[in-house]
């Protein structure tokens, strides 16, 4: 009999083939036509002025881990309530300690203002 991480291993060997295979058939099958002008940074004609760097606000990135945070609670929400007359009160106390530890960070992000979209 053969080992369950087999099983595993074949199903990840298949999606890096198959990954892999459509990059490699993109590589020989596409053609390659390289010139001057389409090596140039911008291909609009418009010859490129200043610099290349463009500064973001951070607030941006705060925004997004904040939304992330968030958002993830819900796979650990969702299971739990799928099983919750199961597993009982213990787990209905240790939900609402997570539960209130996130909204304690809610609280935060919004009074450092980090949910001001500005």
């Amino acid at each position: 009999m053969l080992s369950p991480y087999v099983d595993v291993f074949l199903f990840v060997a298949t999606g890096v083939a198959f990954g892999a295979g459509a990059l490699i058939a993109g590589w020989l099958l596409r053609p390659s036509l390289p010139y001057a002008r389409k090596l140039t940074t911008y291909e609009c004609g418009i010859k490129p002025t200043g610099s290349s760097e463009v500064e973001l606000n951070i607030r941006f990135y705060v925004f997004a881990l904040l939304f992330l945070v968030f958002d993830v609670e819900i796979l650990y929400v969702y299971p739990w309530a799928v099983t919750v007359q199961e597993v009982g009160m213990l787990a209905l106390a240790e939900m609402a300690v997570f539960l209130a530890v996130l909204f304690l960070g809610l609280i935060f992000a919004w009074r450092k203002g980090a949910l001001v979209w500005e």
